[in-house]
């Protein structure tokens, strides 16, 4: 991975940001807690700006852990992305009904999708914007990425109710044309401050119009 060598410095119980980690903790805590804090810290300044030092502070735990979940602040970020794309996916299927008529099934996946941004837009905006500047690592996470979500919207899409209505086959050109507009548009709200439950309606026309029936 890249960068952010290890720091020296042991952790005392007279610097609450440097706790001294519990040794009754599990090692898959300390790695919840230094993802969780890498978020916080995004979400206060951004992923260029955030150090090391910070996850550790807003983790309550030492570099030495950190060192032994992670090799760079990168791979922090990299492991925060995935578990952030797999709760993304997880919340947009648990939303979907395959029972429900197709145009409410692309609704109840649009408004998911806008409630998960909604909970943590500063990850998402880190993601968008930031993500490319890891180089050869950033592209291959994010194909990977949009590949996990592509994958995603071809199981949503193939359902009796679609297949009843005769919409579009999804093909991976449509799939990333559509996922790509929301993501960029999703990127341009966030950044502009404006409330990202602008994007829901103009989300939903352009899935129904990509994947609604097509002209015979």
């Amino acid at each position: 991975m890249t960068t952010d060598q290890a720091v020296g410095g042991v952790a005392t119980a007279a610097d609450p940001a440097r706790l001294a980690d519990d040794p009754r903790d599990e090692p898959a805590s300390f790695r919840d807690r230094l993802l969780e804090g890498l978020a916080t810290s995004i979400e206060e300044r951004g992923y260029r700006e955030t150090k090391i030092a910070d996850i550790v502070r807003h983790a309550r735990t030492s570099r030495r852990t950190f060192y032994a979940e992670f090799s760079s602040k990168d791979e922090c970020f990299v492991a925060l992305l995935g578990a952030t794309n797999d709760r993304l996916r997880a919340q947009i299927t648990d939303a979907v009904d395959p029972a429900a008529p197709w145009e409410r099934q692309v609704r109840q996946a649009v408004e998911a999708y806008v409630e998960s941004v909604a909970s943590e837009p500063a990850i998402t905006l880190s993601w968008i914007r930031e993500l490319p500047a890891l180089g050869t690592l950033g592209r291959q996470v994010q194909r990977d990425a949009m590949g996990s979500l592509t994958d995603m919207l071809f199981l949503l899409a193939d359902n009796d109710e679609f297949r009843r209505a005769a919409t579009r086959p999804v093909s991976r050109p449509i799939a990333l044309i559509l996922l790509g507009g929301l993501r960029e548009l999703t990127a341009t709200i966030v950044e502009d401050g404006g409330d990202i439950r602008d994007l829901t309606e103009v989300g939903i026309q352009a899935a129904t119009a990509l994947l609604g029936p097509g002209d015979d």
